[in-house]
């Protein structure tokens, strides 16, 4: 394969394994066999171009107006003139799937569906890229400045995945680079002709290839090992430093960090993709629970608490943590004279959901789960250690539900000056509008427990607020002004309007993030999907604690507490467990007569919804994924034998029985000398295809130590070789299978045992597939531009064919007048 040729298959591959980075991000991920032939076929045009060959600039426009086609005929076809080439209408459809899929991008959570407007930015993308790599590696011969494209095409992966992006794909991106920098360096290398640096080429071997011999060049083989322990220290160095602990190989989300006794939990924003969640197309359950609590009404999973308002956004202070302790603290400021119930829960995860924080009923209590977990004391929250999240997890939690009084609410006393001060803290850049509407809202309340129901009941009934999930997200101060203004949002903006303007009152505020109660089953468990995320504020009453309020509208349920009615209370006692909410789910499956839209979004809309104990609704790995993995473990277990399988193929035709003519007898005599050349080649004797077959036979003798009748038959062989190659008649020798048996016998009892393994497993002679394979292509393509320039040339002799008609219709100089001469 000639050097462009082998560049332009680096840059190819280059493009596609940076590529791979972005699979994580869309689901299903068959935009990228899409992706891969479009770009092989950009690739094709670009080496047929230089065949030609064409000026670089128009290399590249030739590519580009490929690129434009290909994708006009996969995203435009009904839009297109003649179902290829572009219009203005083509265009537009470009532009409305560009604008659907930037759209996409915002609205989805990771991995987001293969939208047609995400499928055109991806596959479009790929081509851009890739087309810019050709052009720097390829056809301008300069490599080096190809990996900023590549660069750029892993760090979106890596943006999009918000850091969470794998180590392998960094991996293969990076393969891909070396690859084609270590291509352009063997082809400037072998501008300057022939370097020997080792053993000879064996015979039918291309000129120069990307593996040039058994022994590499000096430079080559310098280059690449700086390039792979360059690579090994890029993925070393930051998992050994704590501080780069979450960078490339760190996953998203809050961790624990510290050792067994203490540490901290740094300060994370869960709320990223709140919204997301909550515009999902299809509603995926995240956790599935059962509970004894005779009403779930009120069973909120909390996740985490945002306790600092810094102007720009509500975010978890960075905490102490430590490890779980059983049983949990009792929550602080709670009175033993206010009504508490205990309920057990027992929740499981969905095994594709992974969440550094653990949802749990608030005020949890106890804690039974397995894994690297700790406890954060302030927000009573459990947070993943050592990449810990909750994928699968399936735990069980102790906690209270608490039943205050109003008349306990309103009569609270004030709360420590401590907690006062830092959860009533405001920036300062807090817009004033904030504070004057809150006084405005609570003017006549006699205490903080009125003051907070008056602002709830302003949010949720009386205000004129709309619910909204497609408004833009935003938690600065600003952006609480716009709410204020606008009275359009969801959750985030309801929850933290009301606990700044709580905090403006004097009132201990905090926003808590995590689910609504979900909605019930038919086996008596409760499901919780992706929409039932959720974000509320919570206040503090000296006496009960932190206390849950509802100002979103149309979401979640309002606390009987903060009713007209309150509840009476009752003595705190264990709740009993009910029909509709056991602890034991039914075995048998329970009919319906109608399917509700929950039932539907589980998928339980058969004749009979089956029942089970509580888990995700994944049911187990879908067809197409097993045919998956059994097809990946099936490449695992063939793909190293493959060598093997094709040297064991290759010795049977060789040795096999052919035809009786002379020209069959010297056709078996070369192959069965090609035979042991390999054989010695697969022990670590590499050919030499500069000596004669004599000289040969005695150096593999020599290097193989082979004695007795080994040697002489590596002896009789290369006399039999000479004698098919200069006879005048030659004759066929008898017994070349035997010798060939006892050389490679004899190679086996010299040579260690693990050369021998080697020799059977991973043979080296097994490259002439590559050497072939290159061979193939080389001619195919030098077929073709031979084929494109015939084309060229009759194309221009037609041309040339129509010059003197133009002439004569035109009178021009040389042509015979009208009517003939005389």
């Amino acid at each position: 394969m000639s050097g462009r040729g082998r560049l332009a298959l680096c840059a190819y591959a280059a493009t596609v394994m940076a590529a791979c980075s972005m699979l994580p991000l869309v689901s299903p991920a068959t935009w990228i066999l899409q992706a891969a032939i479009l770009l092989a076929i950009l690739s094709g045009v670009g080496a047929l171009a230089r065949r030609v060959p064409l000026a670089r600039p128009l290399t590249v426009l030739a590519q580009a107006v490929v690129a434009l086609l290909t994708l006009t005929l996969v995203f435009a076809r009904e839009q297109a003139i003649a179902g290829v080439l572009p219009g203005p209408d083509v265009f537009e459809r470009f532009n409305l799937l560009l604008q659907q899929g930037s759209s996409d991008v915002g609205q989805y959570a990771i991995p987001a569906p293969t939208t047609p407007g995400i499928r055109l930015m991806l596959v479009g993308g790929v081509l851009v890229i890739g087309l810019a790599v050709d052009a720097l590696a390829v056809t301008f011969r300069s490599a080096a400045p190809a990996g900023l494209p590549l660069l750029a095409l892993y760090s979106v992966a890596a943006g999009l995945s918000e850091g969470g992006a794998s180590w392998l794909w960094f991996v293969l991106a990076a393969v891909g680079y070396l690859l084609l920098l270590l291509a352009e360096g063997r082809d400037r290398l072998s501008q300057w002709g022939r370097v020997f640096g080792g053993a000879a080429r064996a015979p039918g071997r291309p000129a120069q290839g990307v593996f040039e011999s058994a022994a590499p060049l000096a430079p080559v083989r310098t280059g690449r090992r700086i390039g792979v322990l360059a690579l090994g220290i890029a993925l070393v160095i930051p998992a050994m430093l704590p501080a780069l602990d979450s960078g490339l190989l760190g996953g998203s989300g809050g961790t624990a960090d510290g050792d067994g006794n203490g540490g901290t939990i740094s300060a994370v924003n869960p709320l990223v993709s709140l919204q997301n969640s909550l515009n999902q197309p299809q509603d995926r359950e995240v956790l599935r629970y059962n509970t004894n609590a005779q009403d779930t009404k009120g069973m909120y999973l909390r996740i985490v608490a945002l306790d600092e308002f810094d102007g720009a956004s509500w975010k978890s202070s960075e905490r102490r943590i430590k490890d779980v302790p059983d049983p949990l603290p009792r929550p602080d400021g709670l009175s033993p004279s206010v009504s508490t119930t205990e309920v057990q829960t027992s929740i499981s995860a969905a095994g594709w959901y992974a969440q550094n924080w653990l949802p749990m009923p608030f005020p949890a209590t106890q804690v039974k789960i397995k894994g690297d977990w700790r406890f954060e004391p302030v927000g009573r929250t459990l947070v993943g250690d050592r990449k810990q999240t909750t994928r699968g997890a399936q735990y069980t939690v102790g906690s209270l539900l608490v039943q205050p009084t109003a008349a306990q609410l309103a009569n609270a006393p004030a709360p420590p000056s401590a907690l006062l001060t830092e959860y009533t803290r405001v920036p300062d850049s807090l817009p004033s509008v904030v504070g004057a509407t809150a006084r405005q809202v609570t003017s006549g309340a006699a205490n903080n427990y009125a003051k907070a129901v008056k602002l709830q009941d302003w949010f949720s009934t009386s205000g004129g607020f709309t619910y909204n999930t497609q408004v833009q997200s935003g938690s600065g101060t600003e952006a609480i002004a716009n709410f204020l203004k606008e009275k359009e949002g969801f959750c985030v903006h309801f929850s933290f309007s009301m606990a700044a303007m709580a905090r403006t009152l004097g009132i201990p505020a905090r926003v808590a993030v995590g689910f609504t109660p979900g909605v019930p089953r038919a086996d008596g468990t409760m499901s919780v999907g992706l929409r039932d995320a959720h974000a509320w504020p919570e206040l503090y009453f000296e006496g009960v604690g932190w206390t849950r309020f509802e100002p979103t509208p149309t979401r979640g349920s309002v606390p009987d507490y903060t009713r007209q009615q309150a509840p009476s209370g009752s003595p705190s006692s264990p709740a009993q467990p009910t029909k509709s909410a056991s602890a034991q789910p039914s075995a048998t499956p329970s009919a319906a007569d109608s399917c509700p839209p929950s039932a539907r979004r589980l998928g339980d809309c058969g004749p009979s919804a089956a029942a089970g104990v509580a888990g995700p609704t994944d049911r187990g790995p879908s067809a197409s994924t097993l045919v998956g993995t059994a097809l990946a473990v099936v490449a695992l277990l063939v793909l190293p034998l493959l060598p093997l399988l094709w040297r064991r193929r290759v010795r049977a035709r060789r040795l096999g029985s052919g035809g009786r003519t002379p020209a069959d007898a010297v056709a078996r005599t070369l192959a069965a000398w090609q035979e042991i050349t390999d054989t010695a080649w697969d022990h670590g004797i590499p050919p030499d295809e500069s000596q004669t077959p004599r000289k040969a036979a005695a150096r593999v003798v020599r290097l193989g130590r082979l004695d007795g009748a080994a040697a002489e038959s590596v002896h009789r062989a290369a006399g039999a070789v000479e004698q098919a190659l200069y006879a005048p008649h030659p004759q066929p020798t008898p017994g070349l299978v035997d010798d060939v048996t006892r050389v490679a016998a004899g190679l086996r009892a010299a040579a260690g045992r693990w050369a021998t393994l080697r020799a059977i497993l991973a043979p080296r002679s097994a490259v002439r597939v590559i050497w072939t394979l290159s061979l193939h292509w080389e001619t195919t393509t030098a077929r073709v531009a031979e084929r494109a320039q015939g084309l060229a040339s009759t194309f221009q002799g037609l041309v040339g064919t129509f010059k003197p008609l133009r002439r004569l219709r035109s009178g021009g100089p040389g042509a015979e007048p009208p009517g003939g001469a005389g």
